[in-house]
């Protein structure tokens, strides 16, 4: 039996001290894990806590640009009422400018056929004045002329006469 008993002093001495050891360790690893599991927890908590105002941020993101595609769908509708607007004034002032032009080119050719009517009068009355002054320049021509054709004959006459 004394070899079971050295054996068993043997185990005592080598394995008791290591088994101790290792008991230690492993109380100090149970320790050292509890206190990363209450860390883990922490930061998942605080994970959760972000998630959480994520979340809350992505549907005020969501809020907000369900807002902005409103009020762009309102603005883009607007938009194409005004330049229906436009358009309609363009075209209205376009007949308006149309029917001036029509309504000016009409006055125009009248001045202009009134204002040749005009120059034709003048222009008449002017040859009937040319004719005048020809006539009147003639008519001062035979009378000078008649008057040297009369002192002709008085001088012919006295002539004769002497």
């Amino acid at each position: 039996m004394e070899l079971k008993e050295i054996i068993t002093n043997t185990f005592k001495e080598l394995i008791l001290p290591e088994l101790g050891r290792i008991k230690e360790e492993n109380k100090e690893v149970k320790s050292y894990l509890s206190f990363i599991n209450k860390r883990l927890d922490d930061v998942n908590r605080r994970l959760d806590d972000v998630n959480i105002h994520l979340a809350d941020q992505s549907r005020r993101i969501d809020e907000t640009n369900k807002r902005i595609d409103a009020i762009h769908a309102d603005l883009l509708k607007r938009i194409d009422e005004v330049n229906k607007r436009i358009d309609r004034v363009r075209e209205e002032l376009n007949a308006r400018i149309d029917a001036i032009h029509a309504d000016l080119l009409k006055r125009i050719d009248a001045i202009h056929a009134d204002l040749l009517k005009r120059i034709d009068e003048v222009n008449h009355r002017l040859n009937r004045l040319y004719e005048v002054i020809v006539r009147r320049d003639e008519h001062t021509q035979l009378e000078q002329r008649v008057l040297r054709l009369e002192q002709e004959v008085e001088e012919i006459k006295r002539k004769i006469a002497a």
